[in-house]
């Protein structure tokens, strides 16, 4: 039986869909409703790991850049908590990931449009409005704002073998505190999450101190992520905007280039991985054995006894090697979780690159009419460039579908936020007297 109607309805509560609902708490014309299956709000809890810190700027919240003065800023948290000034004082390098999970938590809390605890098992077009059946009501919608977020990403040939004690992907680690003692812990992947795993690794000591760590990547060394004031201004509203206009090939190669702007590892973490092992090896003289084995990529695992062998190849002279371990780690990062509760609608959008094609507007582009939306977030980054998975631009990119909803004029795009000029310049020509 039909519950209401709204003007949105949100599918997933995480960073991407809680921003939109901030920036719409309290607007009366935009009446909207947001749902999750999660009993609860949560964050990456698997890989909360102590000293973890997020790596963008405090004011890449959910709402500062589109709307400093929100009572949903990460400020405001700050200061509802009554610890403003002793965070100044702190004089932190990064935000610590687990105060940020907290300030996720409390926005989530503390807006009454937002529902854990309900699955939304359809979407569907009706002819004039959006079709919403959950597990608990069925609403109508003029628009729909897709937040579902990231599912782990594991290799097909690992799939298979995966089990919750010995051989899961790392957003599941901070899960397991007490089962790595005396053990050969493998992790495979040489971004940040792996970084931070091996690091938790080499902290351990006493009965927790696994007997050996092994630090496979695919990459030549291990990188640090490329933070440099140019490196940031790829994670400008003015980027993405450009990198919108190029072409499929442009934007693929791109990525390939400047995957290190998004995809590498803190310095400070590089530094405290060496210092560790630098300390155990001269000053503790651990008997833990370290290995680090970048440019190898993993090709199969497979159980031998109560031990896991990966074979993998080395990418200079392609040698075939073993690792064996009691331990496996997957820290292959993530990809975009299926779209299964749109299936009745999947035959009305166009693709681009195996995403959804979206417009400027972030609204997928499909075969309804013009004034029924249905926003993709977090699902465009071979459309939209780095900052798409990435908090960065998500508070920008929440004003634009907030505009598109109430049907205001695009806004005039503005190259103030970049101090680079990256499209090509038209000059009009000036006759010159001779």
């Amino acid at each position: 039986m039909l519950n209401s109607h709204y003007r949105c309805v949100g599918v997933g509560c995480g960073p991407s869909n809680l921003s939109i609902a901030a920036l719409l708490h309290g607007q009366s014309a935009v009446t909207n409703i947001f749902f999750d299956m999660k009993p609860e709000f949560s964050w990456h809890e698997g890989m909360m790991l102590p000293d973890t810190s997020l790596q963008v700027s405090m004011f890449k919240d959910l709402v500062t850049l589109a709307d400093p003065t929100s009572r949903f800023s990460y400020v405001s948290y700050l200061h509802q908590h009554g610890r403003l000034l002793p965070f100044l004082n702190a004089r932190f390098e990064q935000i610590p990931r687990l105060e940020f999970a907290d300030y996720l938590k409390w926005v989530a809390s503390a807006n009454e449009n937002i529902h854990f605890g309900e699955k939304v098992e359809q979407v569907d077009f009706n002819g004039s409005h959006f079709v919403v059946e959950t597990s608990r009501r069925r609403v109508t919608s003029e628009n729909i704002v897709v937040g579902v977020g990231i599912s782990p990403l594991v290799p097909s040939f690992a799939r298979a073998n995966l089990n919750a004690d010995s051989h899961f992907h790392i957003h599941e680690f901070a899960k397991r505190p007490q089962r790595f003692g005396g053990r050969r812990v493998l992790v495979v992947g040489g971004g940040q999450s792996g970084a931070e795993a091996v690091l938790d690794l080499l902290r351990r000591t006493g009965q927790e101190e696994p007997s050996e760590v092994i630090w496979l990547s695919r990459r030549e060394n291990f990188y640090p992520i490329d933070d440099s004031p140019f490196a940031n201004d790829l994670f400008t509203p003015t980027h993405s905007n450009y990198f919108y206009d190029q072409s499929p090939e442009f934007r693929q190669d791109f990525l390939k280039r400047n995957v290190l702007a998004s995809d590498g590892i803190s310095e400070h973490t590089l530094r405290e991985i060496y210092q560790r092992i630098y300390v155990m090896r001269y000053i503790e003289h651990s008997p833990m054995r370290v290995r680090l084995m970048p440019f190898r990529d993993a090709q199969a695992v497979m159980r031998a006894g109560d031990a896991w062998v990966l074979k993998s190849q080395h990418l200079g002279n392609h040698a075939i090697e073993e690792f064996s371990a009691d331990v496996v780690v997957w820290a292959t990062g993530f990809r975009s979780t299926d779209y299964s509760f749109m299936r009745p609608l999947q035959a009305k959008f166009e693709r681009e690159e195996g995403e959804i094609r979206i417009d400027r507007d972030y609204a997928a582009v499909w075969d309804g009419p013009s004034d029924r939306n249905i926003f993709m977030l977090n699902a465009s980054r071979r459309q939209r460039g780095l900052p798409e998975p990435n908090l960065s631009l998500t508070a920008w990119r929440s004003q634009i579908v907030i505009d598109k909803m109430l049907g205001r004029p695009r806004r005039p795009e503005s190259s103030d936020d970049a101090f680079v000029n990256w499209a090509a310049s038209s000059f009009a020509e000036e006759s010159v007297p001779v």
